[in-house]
């Protein structure tokens, strides 16, 4: 089937165009008029603004408006009220000594109501639009009346300043600059779009297809060497298992899915895969849902050594973008330099071997001599069976050669024969009679293994790994510097940066300065190919990705979808055709996308599309890109969580996730700590959707909190906007953009913090007893409440009015209300006599001991002390081996766990001597 066919069905139920948006001022929308486009003067209005939007500085909702048409007109069957910029842009405000300077933050855009994209791209022409002098120029109020007339707005009169009054009986064009509120998305021509691309070429061999009709598209062969061990996947960032294996996966496989909850690790796997990509000479795509979920990968890019990426969330990094390829670009690293990076590599490759073969090698000995008790009783027996396996210098790995040739199967005379000649090797190996059974034989070379691993430990005095284990820290710190910087030179090498590279760079540099419309005129003549081989990381939104690619099929290698349980099928499926592969990550547990397609239209469509096979893949009422991949390839679960203190996560883990959640974020500072206070508010009423009371409780926790504001921010959040805006109210009347700045301060509702976090997070339930039913479901709904519950990484005090709240609102207020240490994960017991005996004698010593204590997938065999003293004390090697101890130090140490080796043959079984030594480090420390 062509995937054609799906665009445009998913076009036929895409929306047609924006909503006619004829005024931005309002009630709680103020329109501030500036004096000069880029500037404004301290005063009430513009500090208002600017805390506001300081207040929401993840959303970008503060807009700067030019060349305004105000007054009403008679429009859509009624009188209507006028106050359109006929050109809009996201901005910031930077505060200065003696007022504000305006920013730009995101695109310039044309009004939405100017649906002809020829005449739309003529007025973006227009020469030094919305530049310096532009609100001035000759040429401006012709610009202003031709645009208001291709907008369905007639103006009777334009004036170069804002009107003192408003003569609402006439439209006035007014060729200004104001400042304005809007928290609405632009939607785009969702329909054009996916109708274009339609009809391009290509599209069987892209993620699309792969993901609605299972192409059988792969990646490349995976390097010499991808065998699936730790050692093939190299990165600039550390990486656990599982996100190991994501980046496995997105090598071979057409379609990865990744699934995991708040603070479990996505974002690490996305960015390593990307960078995995690019190393292998692949180009990648990574857009997501919001600006916000963007720049937190682009800070993960920044603070990892690695490629540049193409950061284009906003204008101030367009600009940046544009500026740097319109300088041109240096020669880029030569074919020497990648040498030198890929030595380089090789050489930290080896060093981090050298210490981890080191480590193992120690490891290895003192898990044989552990074994060494349970041989005791049966050595005598042993040593009579088998005499020469007990003598020094016997070789026993010919011993073992010897045994695994006895026991080789197959028949035949030439097998027999060679079986016989390996028996009669292994007597006299062994000095065993031939009746002697092979199992006793096999015993009494793991016992004579053990008898020498003990002898060589008590000969060193133990196994002492002190050393050891910073060396593999700082090995593996040098290696991920350098594959890092070996990254960075190559995706900006010579080899890449070719004529057609620069040409297509320098023509990106053109089309990024352009308008929206001309802009898209623009990229579709660049060379798809050239232009990321040159650039091969780009980041930024799903909105944005169609106003800054060239519309090429498959133009990428991989495209990493983020956030994708919150993106419909319907802005996803444009994105999906520009790669070639998908790497899709999300959490269908938290906030999904909202449609408004009926069920009867998804039938009509399909039916009339002859695509009624593919409904449970194609209902975009449901399903969401996450849904569609996930039906397409399996879920690899990223299970360890990264981000919140036990008490925080604890009901989510269990009430959403089936405690699936593996906790690293445990540690006896804070496993027992109370994170949830609960503030009832009594006697609280309703009105208007606002619960009054409960906004001023919200205040006073963050007068309370102002003293001592934590590092992370406060974020004060509600799931009712009536509610939410209230709360924004309150603190900008009692905190200006200074105080609001020094406090980490951000306010909204649920949704608009679905990605974000802070380290401490005031939710106002805003709720009374006697609400309607459907204000109690709303709240109730598992994905919003789970989103609600999971913002912070320390503390969340929620305030509510409800005086017998039931269902899952009940649930979490009465976990909230339990001890702590009922709700992490138990202990367990010391699982051998030398860690048993141990904790025996730190007891004794007056030390909190715990046998077991879990932090993430691991168990710390003892955890000793308590609250920020407690340390990890690691007994022996861990049961599932040298591989499996050696990431446990790993993920210990990257936690901040103070880690010490107390191994029984370093203290000659004596368990006095380690715990009194024991004691006497962690008093040093």
């Amino acid at each position: 089937m062509d995937p054609a066919i799906i665009l445009t069905a998913l076009a036929d139920l895409a929306p047609a165009g924006a909503e006619r948006v004829l005024d931005v001022s309002g009630t709680g929308r103020p329109l501030v008029w500036l004096p000069e486009p880029d500037r404004g003067p301290r005063g009430a209005r513009l500090d208002r603004l600017a805390a506001l939007d300081a207040l929401h500085r993840d959303e970008r909702i503060l807009r700067r408006g030019l060349a305004f048409v105000v007054g009403s007109a008679d429009l859509d069957g009624g009188r209507r009220r006028v106050r359109l910029p006929l050109l809009a842009q996201p901005v910031r405000l930077e505060r200065g000594r003696r007022g504000y300077r305006v920013v730009p933050a995101g695109d310039l855009e044309l009004t939405a109501l100017i649906s002809d994209r020829d005449l739309a791209a003529q007025l973006e022409a227009a020469p030094g639009l919305a530049g310096p002098g532009w609100l001035t120029a000759p040429g401006t109020t012709a610009w202003l009346i031709a645009a208001a007339e291709a907008a369905g707005l007639k103006v009777d009169r334009v004036v170069a300043r804002p009107p003192g009054s408003v003569d609402d009986a006439v439209l006035t064009g007014v060729a200004a600059a104001a400042l304005y509120v809007t928290r609405d998305v632009y939607a785009g021509r969702l329909r054009d779009t996916l109708l274009n691309w339609a009809g391009r070429p290509g599209l069987t061999d892209t993620a699309l297809s792969g993901l609605y009709l299972g192409s059988s598209a792969t990646a490349g062969a995976p390097a010499d060497g991808d065998g699936g061990d730790d050692d093939d996947v190299l990165s600039p960032l550390p990486l656990n298992a599982a996100q190991r294996d994501v980046i496995r996966r997105t090598r071979t496989e057409p379609v990865v899915v990744v699934s995991g909850a708040p603070g479990n690790g996505k974002s690490h796997a996305l960015v390593a895969a990307a960078l995995d990509t690019v190393a292998r000479g692949g180009s990648v795509l990574v857009a997501t849902q919001s600006v916000h979920a963007a720049e937190v990968l682009g800070e993960l890019l920044r603070r990892h050594p690695g490629p540049p990426p193409v950061l284009f969330g906003d204008a101030e990094r367009r600009d940046a973008v544009a500026t740097e390829l319109a300088a041109g670009v240096p020669a880029g690293a030569s074919d020497a330099q990648l040498r030198a990076d890929e030595a380089a590599v090789t050489a930290a490759q080896h060093r981090v071997a050298a210490v981890r073969a080191g480590i193992a090698a120690a490891l290895e000995q003192e898990r044989i001599a552990a074994t060494l008790p349970g041989w005791q009783p049966l050595l005598p027996a042993l040593s009579h069976d088998a005499p020469a396996v007990f003598k020094p210098g016997t070789d026993l790995a010919a011993i073992r050669a010897a045994i695994g040739q006895v026991d080789r199967d197959g028949t035949g005379w030439w097998r027999r024969l060679r079986r016989s000649h390996a028996a009669r090797r292994l007597r006299r190996l062994t000095g065993a009679a031939p009746q002697i059974a092979m199992a006793r034989l096999r015993a009494a070379v793991d016992a004579a293994e053990a008898v020498r691993a003990t002898a060589a430990l008590a000969t060193s005095g133990g196994t002492d790994l002190t050393a050891a284990w910073p060396a593999l820290t700082e090995a593996d710190a040098a290696l991920a510097e350098a594959v890092g910087t070996a990254l960075r030179h190559q995706a900006t090498s010579a080899r890449r940066w070719t004529g057609d590279a620069r040409r297509a760079a320098g023509g990106l540099a053109t089309a990024l300065r352009a308008g929206r419309n001309r802009r898209r005129e623009l990229l579709a003549g660049l060379d798809a190919d050239a232009l990321v081989r040159a650039l091969p990381l780009w980041v930024g939104t799903v909105a944005d990705v169609e106003d800054l690619l060239p519309p090429v099929a498959g133009m990428f290698d991989l495209v990493v979808l983020d956030e994708a349980a919150h993106v419909d099928q319907l802005r996803a499926a444009a994105v999906l055709a520009r790669a070639r592969r998908a790497l899709v990550a999300g959490d269908p547990r938290q906030l999904r996308f909202v449609s408004f397609v009926s069920d009867a239209d998804v039938t009509a469509t399909l039916h009339r599309h002859g695509l009624a096979h593919l409904a449970d893949r194609l209902d975009v009422r449901r399903s969401s890109a996450f849904d569609v991949a996930a039906g397409a390839a399996p879920v690899t679960w990223l299970g360890e969580h990264y981000r919140s203190a036990p008490h925080l996560i604890g009901f989510s883990a269990r009430r959403f996730y089936r405690d699936r959640l593996e906790l690293v974020t445990r540690h006896p500072r804070n496993d027992r700590k109370d994170a949830i206070d609960v503030v009832t508010v009594a006697g609280a009423a309703v009105t208007d959707g606002v619960n009054q009371a409960e906004v001023d409780a919200v205040l006073d926790l963050v007068r309370t909190l102002a003293t001592r504001p934590p590092a992370g921010g406060i974020a004060v959040i509600s799931p009712f906007r009536a509610q939410a805006d209230a709360i924004e109210t309150a603190l900008l009347s009692t905190y200006d953009v200074d105080e609001i700045e020094r406090l980490g301060l951000r306010t909204g509702t649920v949704h608009a913090f679905q990605g974000s976090e802070a380290d401490v997070v005031l939710a106002s339930l805003g709720l009374a007893d006697d609400d309607p039913p459907a204000r109690h479901r709303f709240l109730a709904e598992p994905n919003l409440f789970n989103v609600l519950v999971t913002r912070a990484r320390n503390h969340v005090t929620v305030v509510t009015s409800l005086s017998a709240p039931e269902g899952i609102i009940g649930d979490y207020l009465r976990y909230a209300g339990q001890p702590p240490a009922l709700s992490v994960e138990p202990e367990s017991p010391a699982p051998d006599p030398w860690t048993r005996a141990l904790a025996v004698e730190l007891g004794r010593l007056g030390l909190p001991v715990r046998a077991g204590y879990p932090v993430g997938r691991w168990r710390i065999d003892l955890c000793v002390g308590d609250d920020t003293e407690a340390v990890a004390v690691i007994c022996g090697v861990h049961p599932d081996g040298v591989a499996a101890h050696v990431e446990r130090q790993r993920t210990l140490a990257r936690a901040g766990w103070r880690r010490h080796d107390v191994f029984a043959t370093h203290w000659a079984n004596d368990p006095i001597r380690a715990a009194l030594d024991l004691t006497a480090r962690t008093a040093r420390a």
